[in-house]
């Protein structure tokens, strides 16, 4: 069964400075990204899911987008508007 798999980008398949929060200085993680890829091929459908700019309102999208195809992150949809928390509480929260 194939199941629809959201998932977050900084400190996930990535690691950003922070102090202030650098985007442009993302390096990604190879193996979590390697590990959500065999997902995709998988045949699961992944939705890359942040926060960037929830709270400056900045839209970070086409960075975002640009720096997951060139870390070879397998994706079907990018969303940017994921809220900001401290904390997210759910049911069918699971660590891969």
């Amino acid at each position: 069964m194939t199941q629809v798999i959201f998932v977050d980008v900084d400190e996930t398949v990535c690691d950003t400075p922070d102090n202030p929060r650098n985007y442009y200085m993302s390096t990604p993680r190879i193996e979590a990204i390697d590990k959500i890829n065999k997902l995709y091929d998988k045949g699961n459908t992944i939705v890359y899911w942040t926060a960037r700019g929830s709270k400056s309102g900045k839209d970070w999208y086409q960075l975002t987008h640009t720096q997951l195809k060139q870390w070879g992150a397998k994706f079907h949809k990018l969303r940017c508007d994921k809220p900001y928390y401290d904390l997210f509480y759910d049911d069918r929260t699971q660590v891969l």
